[in-house]
């Protein structure tokens, strides 16, 4: 190889790194904000409530980006050592595969351009998920898998009724070990083929959600052009979803989707990150009456952190979003969904959680009421859905 080229070789791959190395963590730094406020102080005795609870989320998009989740970050929402601080007890990480450029909460077409390939080329992600979407959602879950590996006594990962019974008497003989679950960020992840449901149960997947911010094959989008429900296709995912033990979760599916999965399962469904219409009238969330038919079929609804979903991100704000819907739907079926690392703006990361907590016991809600949309809902609801083995 001659001197030229060699030096053009090399400083290609020099370039290739720097990329690789610097682009995605200034992308992800400008996408999952911390907006800078003033902390509200909080009591000894707020602190040591909270620290009691068994904390929940139903949502975070962190296995996304290039972080080891094993180590604390300076950047983004979530990583297991700020889990612990905030004293989460289970989160589940979803796995983002597609999402439109232009995105907005409004309408998307179906076809449009993809944000989320160029960065798995830019965060040097294996070459087949560059194209393959089922793959994406795989390599975000060995991702996790390895984590689990890495440091057993801090984080399992929880598959079944088992899984969740042990991590429950860890955490209730002083282990600060996190449960981590699996769900997907809409079902692009099938890659419109119903057999890469059971590779993903495989690979530990319990919840899916069916769309995310366009319309698919399995029906309308609630930001889609169609709003649309469910379509035949869709119908013969959700009923193997279902037949396998697979939590449905119908976060941005059209409100059209949604009534069908109702009748089609007649159990409960999640919507793992959302706000209430009533509460932020955001394009963003779906009807007060829906949300009720949801409680009504015993389902949970996971109430975000950002301000399309709550139009006001403090604590005070969060706090707000869920004593709304405990006044609405019942206590037993609100739950946190926080949408963290999900390219938002939220005024505290996970080891902040205590704020919600001296929050909600500020706008009155009872300690047992607390101790339910922190967490204890989440834990029921898994332990009535996931699969026993």
């Amino acid at each position: 190889m001659g001197k030229k080229i060699l030096v053009s070789v090399v400083s290609l791959a020099l370039v290739g790194f720097a990329f690789v190395q610097i682009a995605p963590p200034l992308i992800e730094k400008s996408l999952n904000q911390v907006e800078p406020s003033v902390e509200p102080s909080v009591s000894p005795a707020t602190l040591d409530f909270h620290n009691s609870l068994l904390v929940g989320d139903l949502h975070a998009d962190s296995l996304l980006w290039n972080r080891d989740l094993l180590q604390r970050s300076d950047r983004g929402h979530v990583d297991f050592p700020r889990l612990r601080e905030g004293n989460v007890a289970l989160q589940m990480l979803t796995t983002v595969t597609k999402s439109p450029k232009g995105q907005n909460i409004h309408a998307n077409e179906a076809e449009a351009s993809d944000n989320i390939t160029s960065l798995v080329i830019s965060q040097a992600w294996p070459g087949g998920t560059w194209q393959d979407l089922s793959e994406r959602a795989l390599y975000q879950a060995q991702k996790l898998h390895e984590f689990v590996a890495r440091a057993p006594d801090e984080v399992a990962l929880v598959q079944s009724q088992g899984d969740l019974e042990v991590l429950l008497a860890e955490r209730a003989a002083g282990k600060s070990v996190v449960g981590a679950l699996l769900g997907t960020e809409g079902s692009h992840a099938l890659s419109g083929e119903l057999a890469n449901i059971d590779r993903l149960f495989d690979a530990g997947f319990r919840m899916m959600s069916l769309q995310h911010f366009f319309d698919n094959k399995l029906g309308g989008s609630l930001h889609g052009k169609s709003k649309l429900g469910l379509t035949s296709f869709g119908r013969d995912a959700v009923n193997q979803m279902l037949k396998l033990g697979i939590m449905i979760d119908v976060a941005h599916s059209s409100e059209a989707v949604v009534r069908d999965v109702l009748t089609l399962s007649g159990g409960p469904v999640i919507v793992s990150h959302t706000g209430f219409r009533g509460h932020c009238d955001s394009s963003r969330n779906i009807s007060d009456d829906l949300m009720k038919a949801i409680a009504a079929q015993g389902g949970l609804i996971g109430v975000g952190y950002w301000k399309q979903a709550i139009c006001d991100i403090s604590a005070a704000g969060v706090a707000e979003a869920i004593v709304y819907g405990v006044n609405l739907v019942g206590e037993d079926a609100v739950a946190l969904g926080s949408d963290y690392d999900g390219s938002v703006i939220t005024s505290f990361d996970t080891s902040k959680l205590h704020l919600i907590t001296a929050a909600l016991l500020e706008q009155g809600l009872s300690e047992e009421q607390v101790r339910k949309v922190m967490g204890g809902n989440m834990v029921r609801y898994l332990a009535d859905n996931l699969p026993e083995v």
